[in-house]
């Protein structure tokens, strides 16, 4: 947002800020929920990388179509594990994954 709309916005009482701020998050959780977003969107990349639909990844996990579809959109009910098994299914090597956990 620029600088000059922030201003009008606060002259007129708005309060205006991050997420993380709205939803008082701490610097850890915060981390964790970026973590969990960049594993789940290179697991997307790299599934569409290698030309396979949700249907053939979830036959690789051993899976269902919709837990992989929840995988790729970040939901919260999927664990770093599965994250990170799903990008070792998909031939990440573990120095891909850290690289991804670095950022």
């Amino acid at each position: 947002m620029d600088k000059a709309k922030k201003q009008r916005l606060e002259k007129k009482g708005w309060k205006v800020g991050n997420v993380d701020e709205f939803l008082a998050f701490t610097p850890d959780e915060s981390a964790y929920i970026e973590l969990k977003w960049a594993l789940s969107k290179s697991v997307r990349q790299r599934r569409e990388h290698k030309n396979l639909t949700q249907v053939q990844m979830a036959r690789l996990l051993k899976s269902s179509q919709s837990r992989v579809a929840k995988i790729e959109a970040g939901d919260t009910t999927v664990s770093l594990d599965l994250l990170v098994r799903s990008l070792i299914v998909l031939g990440a090597t573990r120095q891909e994954v850290a690289h991804v956990i670095a950022g």
